[in-house]
């Protein structure tokens, strides 16, 4: 393991997140306050995530949904649920920014994969499994190369193309496209979904893939999980 990987990363992890955080606490708060408003309780959005080498830790976000549920009280889709102000939210990604004391309190990289949800980690295959190998990001290189846009695979192979190129001046790089991609706003979502359809598996994505590439094939609507 290079010596950037054992202390450089959480030196930089460090030296940038405490002063983001500070300069980013008024938007931070003005958006709680916002949210609080339109939304209620609770503000934060906390969920159980994998990180390095798949331990659970709490992950924290900006909430964006409401809790809705349909008459027999089932939740509504993500996008029913999704608000204006969490649209906003999410693609200015200031939902983002309570993840800054992910980072401090080392749960969390600056740069790394994005954290999925918990069941996903009986569907990786064992290479997929390797990202987990480096701890979770904020951003990462599937951030930067299209983020929801992209298809799992895609996400999977960024990832283990990450996890076997860390380094300095590949998270600094990660780091200024992240910047120029937030301010863009792009790669927010994909096609009709405002969160990636959940990941059912290699095997089950590999269908989905050629099933969106026949046109004579019919579509069923995905089932949305907020997994990113």
């Amino acid at each position: 393991m290079s010596l950037y990987r054992r202390f450089g990363k959480r030196l930089l992890d460090v030296a940038v997140a405490v002063p983001v955080a500070a300069a980013t606490a008024p938007a931070l708060a003005v958006s709680a306050l916002a949210v609080r408003a339109t939304m209620g309780s609770p503000v934060i959005f906390r969920q159980t995530r994998p990180g390095l080498h798949g331990e659970p830790f709490e992950l924290l976000k900006l909430r964006t949904m409401r809790d809705a549920v349909d008459v027999d009280g089932r939740p509504l889709s993500d996008a029913e649920r999704l608000t204006t102000l969490g649209r906003f939210l999410r693609a200015s990604s200031i939902d983002e920014l309570p993840q800054l004391l992910n980072v401090i309190r080392g749960d969390m990289s600056l740069v790394g994969p994005r954290p999925l949800l918990m069941h996903y980690l009986e569907r990786y295959t064992a290479e997929q499994a390797r990202r987990h190998d480096v701890q979770p990001g904020i951003t990462g290189h599937a951030q930067v190369s299209g983020r929801n846009a992209l298809s799992w695979e895609q996400k999977f192979a960024c990832d283990l193309w990450y996890v076997d190129h860390v380094g300095l001046a590949v998270d600094l790089q990660i780091l200024a496209k992240t910047a120029l991609k937030v301010v863009a706003r792009t790669g927010i979502g994909q096609g009709a979904h405002p969160t990636m359809p959940e990941f059912m598996g290699a095997a089950a994505s590999s269908t989905t893939a050629s099933t969106k590439s026949s046109p004579t094939t019919k579509t069923t609507k995905n089932t949305t999980t907020r997994a990113a």
